[in-house]
C-alpha cells in the first residue's frame, strides 16, 4: 500500500512538472523521486516509528535554508505567526518584550490589552511561564510561549525592582497590534508619525494620522521608520502616493517568472504634494520602510535621516498549499524610481559556507534622484543626513527598557 501511494505520488508530480522544460523537469522529478525513496525507507524500516510531521517540517525548513532568510514555509501549527504579520493580528496578551543580556522583559504593556489589565509593567523580568523557564530563551520562544488561542490562560512568574517575585495569571485576547503607535505635535508647526509595521491597514492609519496632525495645525512632518521592518509592498506605495504625485512610478518589481515584472505606481491624487517632509530610518527599517525612504529620496520629496537600513531589496509573495498550510516565496527584486536594488546581501552565491556575503563593491552602481544628485545600490537606502547610532551601555539599555530615560 505504502509503495503504490509512492508510485501514484510520482505519477501526480509527474503530470506536474510537464509544463517545465525536459532538463530541469526531469531533474525536479529525480530529486523528488530521491526523497520520496529516502522518506520510504524511514516510514518501513527506522528502528522507532518516526515522526513524520517532525521529519517533513524539518526537510522543508532545512531545504529552504538553502535559498535565503525570507522563504518560509508555514506549518498549520504556525499559522497564527503568519497572520499577525500580514495583519497585525494575534493571540496573546498583548506587549512588548525585549531581551537584554540572558533575561527577557517587559518592554512597554499595550493600553487596554491583558497584559496592562492584569497588572504587568514595564520592566517586569519574565522568570517563567507556565511552570516553564525562560532564562537564556531567545525573545522569539518567549513570545511564542506568550501567543496562545484567545481565552486561553497563562501564569507569568515576573520579578520586579522592590516588589520582588510573583505570579501574574493573564487571560488571552485577540491582539491588535497598532501600525502607528503614536503620532502628535513636536511643536507648534511640526508632527510626528511612529510608523510600526506596514500591515493590511498600515496606510488608512497614517492617513488618518495626517488629517488630525492638520487639523493641529501641522506645517512640516517627521515619519519616523527606524525598526520597521517591512510588511505588505501595496501599503509603502499607498504611504508614497500621499505625498507625490498620481501616476508617479513608486517601485518595479523583476523576477525570474515573467509575471513577477510590474510596476507600481501610485492611482490616487496626493493627500499634500508640499508638505515639508523628512524620514527617520535606521539598521532595524527594511522592505517596505525602504520602499518609502528610497522612493521619496529618489523623487527629492523628502529628506532622509538617521543610520544606512537595512538593505533588503527582495519581495516575497505567499501561496497557500494543503492542510492548511503556506509557503512565503522570494519571488522578484525591487527597484525604486532611480533604478536602484538596495539588496545588501547576495543569498545565492555563498562562498564561505553558509554566509551570505555583501554585493561586491565593484558591481555597484551608481543612480541620479529626480534632481541630479548620486545614489548608489546595493546597500540599503543611504541617508542624506547621518546621525551616528548612540552606543548603551547595558545598564542604559535597561533604564530605557523601563522608561526610565
Amino acid at each position: 500500500m505504502k509503495i503504490l501511494f509512492f508510485n501514484i505520488f510520482l505519477f501526480i508530480q509527474l503530470i506536474s512538472f510537464s509544463a517545465l522544460g525536459q532538463s530541469n523537469g526531469f531533474e525536479v522529478l529525480k530529486n523528488l523521486e530521491i526523497m520520496d525513496q529516502v522518506y520510504e525507507h524511514l516510514d518501513l524500516y527506522f528502528v522507532d516509528e518516526p515522526k513524520n510531521g517532525t521529519l517533513s517540517k524539518t526537510a522543508i525548513d532545512a531545504m529552504l535554508k538553502e535559498l535565503d532568510p525570507y522563504t518560509v514555509y508555514y506549518h498549520e501549527s504556525d499559522i497564527e505567526d503568519y497572520r499577525m504579520m500580514t495583519t497585525g493580528q494575534y493571540g496573546g496578551i498583548g506587549a512588548l518584550i525585549v531581551k537584554i543580556g540572558s533575561d527577557t522583559y517587559i518592554s512597554e504593556p499595550y493600553e487596554g490589552n491583558p497584559a496592562e489589565k492584569s497588572g504587568l509593567k514595564a520592566g517586569d523580568k519574565i522568570l517563567s511561564i507556565d511552570g516553564k523557564s525562560m532564562l537564556n530563551k531567545s525573545s522569539d520562544e518567549v513570545s511564542s510561549a506568550l501567543k496562545g488561542p484567545k481565552g486561553t490562560t497563562i501564569k507569568i512568574e515576573i520579578e520586579r525592582k522592590i516588589e520582588g517575585r510573583k505570579i501574574i495569571s493573564v487571560t488571552r485576547d485577540e491582539i491588535k497590534i497598532p501600525d502607528v503607535p503614536y503620532f502628535g505635535m513636536i511643536d507648534k508647526k511640526t508632527g510626528y508619525i511612529k510608523l510600526n509595521s506596514f500591515t493590511q491597514t498600515a496606510a488608512s492609519d497614517i492617513q488618518s494620522a495626517l488629517s488630525k496632525l492638520k487639523g493641529d495645525g501641522m506645517e512640516s512632518l517627521v515619519l519616523d521608520l527606524r525598526g520597521n521592518g517591512g510588511g505588505l509592498l501595496i501599503e509603502a506605495v499607498k504611504i508614497v502616493n500621499f505625498f507625490t504625485e498620481k501616476n508617479q512610478v513608486v517601485v518595479t518589481t523583476k523576477g525570474r517568472v515573467k509575471e513577477e515584472n510590474r510596476v507600481y505606481k501610485t492611482l490616487d491624487e496626493p493627500i499634500d504634494l508640499n508638505l515639508p517632509l523628512c524620514v527617520l530610518i535606521d539598521g532595524g527599517s527594511a522592505s517596505a520602510s525602504e520602499i518609502v525612504a528610497g522612493s521619496l529620496q529618489d523623487l527629492d520629496r523628502a529628506a532622509i535621516i538617521g543610520q544606512t537600513s537595512f538593505g533588503k531589496g527582495l519581495v516575497q509573495r505567499t501561496y497557500d498549499l494543503k492542510y492548511g498550510s503556506k509557503i512565503k516565496v522570494t519571488i522578484a527584486k525591487y527597484y525604486t524610481p532611480s533604478g536602484r536594488c538596495v539588496q545588501r546581501l547576495e543569498y545565492y552565491d555563498k562562498e564561505n559556507g553558509d554566509k551570505a556575503q555583501d554585493v561586491a563593491d565593484s558591481l555597484l552602481k551608481t543612480f541620479k534622484t529626480k534632481n541630479g544628485r548620486d545614489v548608489i545600490d546595493g546597500r540599503g537606502i543611504e541617508p542624506d543626513i547621518k546621525i551616528e547610532l548612540l552606543d548603551l551601555s547595558r545598564l542604559s539599555a535597561l533604564l530605557l527598557s523601563e522608561n526610565h530615560i
